[in-house]
């Protein structure tokens, strides 16, 4: 009889630990997760709930679409229409793989519109009843774009006759210039929603607590882990319970920050990182949208004006460490420098702010939050794939991974795997075959027969429409962007107009290298130009190795005998008073960094020491 005593006080005492975490969960099951950043979906099939107008036709179909032009899109950092087969894509090969938790870090919607957000909800809802997937999200600049609901449209819809088509939230928002403009339409499904109607649409998400998790929280509930009950998460899910005052008014704006605890042993801590700094006007009204900025620049401004985050952080990390808990966190945007320490040769040679230098973190960020106990790190909001590490003065190391978009080069998502308490191991999976992706090529047809009958100047190179993969649309889609845009504005004029008419023979006897001669200029090899290598370090940028592939390593090996010369150059070169090769030498160190960082493919963290392990080729 004492032994069966002995026996029930042990089960007791071993679910007491467990239960209040002093022990670890026995790893019964490997944990995945998938990673979906800056999807930025737009319903192309959705519908308007009060208008009539519905899209435009595809030819030879009976389908309807609301769908972007393609000139639209090209002059963008992201696509607008062909993301939406990305995403099912993705979903469908996380399905394949089994995965049971989808995390979407932010800028999960074209712009926060009602037609998109209830689009997105309706796939969502689909997958996590037909495939047992619990989706996670957090927001983004995009999501909200404003604290508050706005009126707000877009004038490059695809309408009638290959035209564009204005779609405005309000009369009087956008007048047509010409005649021949298709009519404006309205509808309130185009408007930007704010915090409360977004959390309340997709509040399953994460957002609010669900009765079957074991443990929900935010910044600003006052209950703990031992005395949680569902009853009173309710209570403290509410949006006016989710506020923070914002100075210099000190106007109450939302943080949708959230922790869940969906099955024993697993957190997932969302930060939400937006930031909508308020006008200083002194008829600043704390309701109207257009009285606060954009929220695009992430963590520099949350140490700033969110300091109670960086304190909730430290208090879930202490609890995860004492109660043995995984702890997985993701917010929108990047912790540590994106571009592989690239960032002062960027400014150097191209100026201030300039390949979105603005949306760079403060070196302060990374050590804040490595202090504060996070180890591991996921972001988005950049559009790229990278791995970032810092170490802090007090010796702490922290890892951000930078999740590429499924709606920019290179597409693809991260999936993390447990491997056990200690150890995250991530790889890349990039999306290369999508179903359905060319489904409106015959209105891009359509637009582009338009703008060459009235000799748009600005029209898009077709070149994009031979493009038979989604992974080759979107390489495409990064070329233009960059002869159209990024040239134009980032690059200074003398060394943009040198690359543009220099070929790669030129650039290796520029950059005097010792094993150039004259072999060279017949070598087939060398077949590429400036203008080649300057794409390349923007496909370097976006995709990290992942871009290798695409450039081919007869090229990398060139471009790296460049590097070496200019880098490791004794003499002083002088020609154009020493500028262009200074220049020359900035942009060679930029492409070596881009091509040398930390692993961003497939690789290992130890939690422990924050130590990195290349799993890949």
């Amino acid at each position: 009889m004492q032994k069966i005593s002995a026996v029930i006080c042990f089960v007791f005492w071993w679910f007491a630990l467990v239960g209040y975490g002093q022990l670890s969960e026995p790893e019964s099951k490997q944990i995945q997760v998938a990673f979906l950043a800056d999807v930025h979906f737009q319903d192309i099939y959705g519908t308007f709930q009060d208008h009539a107008f519905q899209g435009v036709q595809i030819p030879n179909t009976k389908k309807i679409v609301l769908a972007r032009t393609m000139k639209a899109q090209l002059n963008s950092t992201r696509i607008f229409n062909e993301n939406y087969f990305a995403l099912l894509a993705a979903l469908d090969e996380i399905v394949e793989k089994k995965i049971k938790y989808v995390v979407l870090p932010g800028d999960f919607s074209d712009d926060g519109q009602p037609v998109n957000v209830r689009g997105l909800k309706t796939i969502l809802d689909t997958y996590a009843t037909n495939y047992g997937i619990r989706f996670l999200v957090t927001t983004g600049n995009h999501d909200p774009v404003r604290p508050w609901s706005m009126e707000a449209g877009k004038v490059d819809f695809l309408g009638q006759e290959g035209k564009q088509q204005a779609i405005m939230s309000a009369e009087g928002m956008y007048m047509p210039k010409s005649a021949s403009e298709n009519p404006v339409h309205i509808t309130k499904d185009i408007r930007k929603l704010g915090y409360q109607e977004i959390i309340s649409s997709l509040g399953d998400f994460g957002f609010f607590p669900v009765k079957s998790d074991i443990y929900w929280e935010t910044p600003f509930t006052d209950y703990s882990y031992n005395d949680y009950s569902f009853k009173k998460s309710l209570q403290y899910s509410s949006i006016d319970q989710r506020t923070y005052p914002i100075p210099p008014h000190g106007a109450p704006v939302p943080d949708v920050s959230y922790l869940v605890e969906p099955e024993q042993g697993i957190w997932f801590l969302a930060i939400d990182a937006n930031v909508y700094l308020p006008d200083t006007k002194d008829n600043f009204n704390s309701g109207n949208p257009n009285h606060y900025q954009s929220a695009n620049e992430g963590y520099n401004n949350v140490l700033t004006h969110k300091n109670h985050l960086i304190s909730w952080v430290k208090k879930v990390t202490d609890e995860a460490k004492k109660r043995g808990k995984t702890l997985i966190v993701f917010s929108h945007y990047p912790m540590i420098d994106f571009y592989d320490d690239a960032s002062s040769n960027i400014k150097n040679l191209l100026g201030e702010g300039k390949m979105q230098l603005h949306r760079m973190p403060q070196e302060s960020v990374a050590s804040i939050f490595a202090d504060a106990g996070v180890v591991l790190h996921f972001g988005g909001h950049m559009h790229i794939n990278d791995t970032g590490v810092r170490k802090s003065k007090n010796g702490n190391t922290i890892v951000n991974v930078q999740i590429p978009s499924l709606a920019a080069y290179i597409p693809a998502f991260k999936i993390l795997t447990v491997q056990k308490h200690n150890v995250m191991e991530i790889q890349t999976v990039t999306i290369d075959s999508v179903p359905g992706f060319r489904e409106l090529f015959p209105l891009y047809e359509q637009e582009y027969a338009y703008l060459s009958s009235i000799g748009d100047p600005e029209i898009w190179d077709k070149e994009i429409l031979s493009a038979n993969t989604y992974h080759e649309f979107t390489n495409l889609h990064l070329k233009q962007l960059v002869r159209s845009r990024f040239i134009e504005d980032d690059w200074p004029v003398d060394f943009k107009r040198f690359l543009e008419n220099a070929s790669g023979a030129d650039l290796l006897a520029y950059a005097n290298s010792s094993i150039m001669d004259s072999s060279f200029d017949r070598n087939p090899y060398l077949q590429w130009t400036g203008f080649d290598m300057l794409f390349d370090l923007y496909r370097l940028r976006s995709a990290d190795k992942l871009a290798l592939k695409d450039i081919g390593m007869t090229r990398i090996k060139q471009y790296e005998l460049i590097i070496a010369s200019l880098i490791n150059a004794d003499r002083v070169q002088s020609l154009n008073n020493g500028t262009l090769y200074t220049d020359f030498r900035e942009f060679a160190n930029i492409l070596h960094k881009f091509m040398n960082g930390a692993p961003a493919d497939h690789f290992t963290v130890d939690l422990s020491n924050g130590e990195i392990t290349n799993l890949g080729k």
